[in-house]
């Protein structure tokens, strides 16, 4: 039976738990300089509705490193954009590749995807979700602090597709994870409601940053306005103001905090420099460690 990472609620703790764990040894090898190719002869087809710099360089890369083929394939040159179906293309793909990945607006089309294709389809990012960057950050956050046990996430900004991948990945690991979103901003209401039936854990959702990060062992955020929502930046430059990530809202915070941050960042929006660049930051740790968790969901699913 075929597997796919369309959602990290999907994904059972234990398999969540095997792809850290994975990742861990292949980011050893790499930095050992050790070949390591179980995908020799795999190919993987990339479709990008959307623009990219980590989730193509890491998948393309990634698939290299394993020893397979990545195959970019912009949207706007494939038959999906001329009316072919997302099921007729997921069959077309089952007969050529061995995987899929694809970056796109709508979250259904991953889904489509998913139930038509005969192959592994990935979820590298769509206007719900966003599993592979949270599972790439969770990776960072358990490198640097030993695990997950006990630890408590902020999340200050717009209620996005990382927000909800965030409530996702709470919600199976089961640490205390707080956001703080302005009115009218915030995550998916379904996500969150089913994050907290499932989570022994609790999951806020508060308008106050600085409620968010008292005690917070990491805080994290992106942009205000997501790829989609460019024509609503003015506003939501008003109405996010007061949801900067700065050295104030830092120091509210425990003294040895985390600062994350998904990129591309909109330095002097959402964060500030002297935060991005400070001694807190693990930004560009989560930045490369994109490329070790993406290898071990390809080997995970391809392999």
């Amino acid at each position: 039976m075929k597997r796919d990472l369309v959602s990290i609620f999907s994904l059972s703790q234990d398999e969540i738990d095997h792809l850290m764990e994975m990742a861990t040894v292949l980011k050893a090898k790499q930095k050992e300089g050790v070949s390591y190719t179980p995908l020799k002869g795999k190919t993987l087809g990339l479709i990008f509705e959307k623009a990219s710099t980590r989730t193509r360089i890491s998948f393309e890369v990634g698939m290299y490193q394993l020893g397979g083929y990545a195959l970019f394939l912009d949207f706007k040159d494939m038959q999906l954009s001329r009316g072919e179906t997302v099921p007729d293309t997921a069959r077309v793909f089952s007969r050529y590749v061995d995987g899929v990945m694809a970056r796109t607006f709508s979250h259904e089309t991953i889904e489509e995807l998913a139930r038509h294709a005969t192959i592994p389809v990935i979820n590298g990012l769509s206007d719900l979700l966003h599993p592979c960057q949270i599972l790439s950050d969770i990776f960072t956050v358990t490198e640097k602090m030993g695990g997950y046990e006990g630890l408590k996430v902020a999340y200050v900004g717009d209620g996005n597709n990382v927000a909800n991948s965030w409530i996702n990945c709470a919600a199976r690991l089961n640490f205390h994870l707080c956001l703080a979103c302005p009115e009218g901003y915030g995550p998916d209401p379904s996500l969150l409601e089913r994050a907290r039936r499932e989570s022994a854990k609790e999951i806020q959702l508060v308008h106050d940053p600085y409620q968010a990060v008292s005690g917070t062992d990491v805080i994290y955020t992106d942009v205000w306005a997501s790829m989609g929502k460019e024509d609503e930046h003015a506003d939501r430059l008003r109405d996010f103001r007061d949801y900067q990530v700065n050295s104030r809202l830092v120091k509210a915070a425990k003294a040895g905090v985390l600062i994350m941050h998904c990129l591309p960042a909109h330095r002097g929006e959402e964060i500030t420099d002297d935060v991005m660049d400070g001694d807190h930051s693990i930004v560009w740790d989560q930045a490369e460690n994109r490329l070790h968790v993406q290898k071990a969901i390809l080997e995970w699913l391809m392999g």
